[in-house]
């Protein structure tokens, strides 16, 4: 496909039934914005210049290549579907929430996970976020062409001016713990929280983590008894861009996931100009290859973590070598480009 094709490629990302408000990406997002950042599948319509909506006749009606999100029970799917196709609209289909833990939950059900299949089969392509996630829209779609689905990474912002949160690697302090989910077992908050405490005795550098659960989560953070005056807490949800300043401020983001998520950590961590320590996300796996949870120990990524946070130099050429490897797959224009062939691909077989 030709550069000036991908560049004019539009996508309509439909979310049936969602709570997120319409939104147009006609101009650049900037984090000031009031409004859903372009992140997750926001990314999508954001990095095509595209749009979200949650009526099916809205997406329809913009005459564009169509991404169908799989949400809740999927009914309000598997109807948006059927309008789309009576439209004759090229509409891929993508499960909404993608960790491997997600997908059991979801499809556990038996009407649920009927649909489901029906509605795997009837798209004209799949695009998971994760390399997980695509396996199994392959082998639901066993009688379809294999290249009717595709993983391709939620996008971020990278060679956006006004998304480069980087504060210099000298300014840099601390460890911030990417993952706060307590009662999700493959997060491995606390296993998470356990390691940085034990890096914070090793090297003297202060953690920040973020607490959402109020008194409870505040009595378990207590009980793990970090040095005196090196746990930072934060007790409230942030603006998203708020939330990225804080990540930037820190020398590592440090993780022990293994959810096979598409990997907001890392990509939080990527538009902070940091690195990411840990976790097995799609995005861990293509820009922090390196320093990620995939096949190493925990003690392992200790002695990667340590190594980070005392050599500024070689942090610094890690920043820059992750930045680099993302820019090829994950920023804007990589993915923008993917979406074009595969719609133009899945147009063809349809």
């Amino acid at each position: 496909m030709a550069l000036n094709d991908a560049t004019e490629f539009r996508l309509s990302v439909l979310n049936p039934g969602g709570r997120d408000l319409e939104q147009y990406f006609d101009q650049p997002s900037r984090p000031d914005a009031q409004t859903h950042p372009p992140i997750n599948f926001h990314g999508f319509a954001a990095c095509t210049r595209g749009s979200v909506h949650r009526a099916a006749k809205n997406a329809i009606d913009e005459k564009r290549s169509i991404l169908l999100l799989l949400r809740g029970n999927f009914r309000a799917t598997e109807r948006a579907l059927t309008e789309c196709r009576e439209a004759k609209r090229p509409v891929a289909i993508a499960l909404k929430e993608t960790g491997l833990h997600q997908i059991a939950e979801q499809l556990r059900d038996p009407g649920r996970l009927a649909r489901f299949i029906r509605i795997v089969a009837a798209a004209d392509g799949c695009i998971a976020t994760t390399p997980e996630g695509a396996e199994i829209f392959r082998r639901v779609r066993f009688k379809h062409n294999p290249e009717t689905v595709a993983f391709l990474p939620t996008p971020y912002p990278l060679e956006e001016k006004p998304w480069d949160f980087a504060v210099p690697p000298n300014q840099q302090s601390g460890i911030f713990v990417g993952t706060r989910e307590w009662n999700v077992p493959s997060r491995n908050h606390f296993a998470a929280l356990l390691l940085a405490r034990e890096i914070c005795i090793a090297s003297d550098e202060p953690v920040t983590v973020f607490n959402l659960d109020g008194r409870k989560g505040a009595k378990l953070l207590e009980e793990l008894k970090f040095p005196p005056g090196k746990l930072r807490v934060h007790d409230k949800r942030e603006p998203y861009p708020d939330y990225v300043r804080e990540v930037a401020k820190h020398k590592i983001v440090l993780q022990l996931d293994r959810s096979r998520v598409p990997g907001q950590v890392a990509g939080d961590a990527l538009l902070a100009r940091t690195i990411c320590v840990g976790g097995d996300g799609a995005i861990e796996r293509i820009a922090f290859a390196n320093f990620c949870g995939e096949g190493r120990t925990t003690p392992q990524l200790k002695t990667i973590a340590l190594d980070l946070l005392k050599n500024t130099a070689g942090r610094a050429t890690a920043i820059v070598e992750s930045q680099w490897r993302a820019a090829e797959r994950v920023s804007f224009q990589a993915v923008r480009k993917q979406l074009a062939i595969f719609f133009s691909r899945i147009a063809d077989h349809s």
